[in-house]
């Protein structure tokens, strides 16, 4: 299936302001901004696919357009990055098939993950969206905790059907385990991966939506979904070994770096 990467990045975020331009150092020493590391994840993406950077910022579209990426300019008044991808096929035009929402702040994205959307939504006619979902080990989930007794705002944890369609999303960690477990310990909780892949006309019908008490709550977009019946399909990845975080607080700027040295990547 063809298929647009839409990158969307905002200078303007409320909980780290001009994050997308924030320099990460990887395994070389060698600095790159947030916002080309989320591009490179995205090119490694295998298929029919093209990539662009959606913003509202001169300054992120300048720094894209520096190395190397299509730039789509959009406008401020777009409340999260689902309203920017919508957006941008709107400005840019688009007879893809699938348009991917790959986060400005998720540069430890498997091309893996990415595929597996595209994949199911081949697979699976009614699905009209996607988004990953990553088991967490114990070493994940003590991080989610240890940033909820910090008052933090760290990751997305997901719960889904049997049927895989989801059911909520939080930014508290669902659902209640009281066991504790060890850094290697498999659990039953799940950390949403921030990426999502949308039939185009599921994109135009979410733009005619109003944001709901829950999105509203939790601040997460992916709840518009489900609290306009759409069916949102959640596709288990695995990491393969393969240390996954996203940017969400300036406090994650070592944490990834850590990880970007300990995977190897430039």
């Amino acid at each position: 299936m063809s298929t647009l990467i839409v990158i969307p990045a905002r200078y303007a975020s409320t909980r780290y302001p001009g994050k997308p331009l924030v320099e990460l150092k990887g395994a070389t020493g060698e600095s790159i901004s947030l916002v080309e590391r989320s591009w490179r994840a995205a090119r490694k993406v295998e298929g029919d696919v093209e990539v662009v950077v959606a913003t509202d910022d001169t300054r992120i579209a300048d720094a894209a357009e520096a190395f190397g990426a299509e730039v789509v300019m959009t406008s401020e008044a777009c409340r999260n990055g689902t309203e920017r991808c919508a957006e941008a096929i709107e400005v840019r035009g688009t007879q893809h098939d699938i348009v991917v929402n790959l986060q400005g702040d998720a540069p430890l994205t498997p091309p893996w993950f990415v595929e597996a959307l595209i994949a199911s939504m081949q697979a699976n006619p009614k699905a009209e969206a996607a988004t990953p979902v990553l088991r967490c080990d114990g070493k994940a989930l003590n991080g989610f905790l240890e940033d909820r007794r910090a008052g933090r705002v760290g990751g997305t944890t997901a719960v889904f059907g049997a049927d895989m369609s989801g059911l909520y999303f939080s930014k508290e960690v669902i659902p209640y385990t009281g066991k504790t477990y060890g850094p290697d310990d498999e659990t039953p909780v799940f950390h949403h991966v921030g990426v999502y892949a949308y039939r185009p006309a599921a994109l135009a019908a979410y733009m005619g939506w109003e944001p709901g008490p829950l999105e509203q709550l939790e601040g997460l977009e992916q709840l518009r979904f489900l609290e306009h019946g759409a069916h949102l399909e959640c596709v288990e990845v695995d990491a393969r070994g393969q240390p996954f975080w996203e940017l969400n607080n300036p406090e994650d700027v070592p944490r990834i770096e850590a990880m970007l040295a300990e995977a190897g990547m430039p």
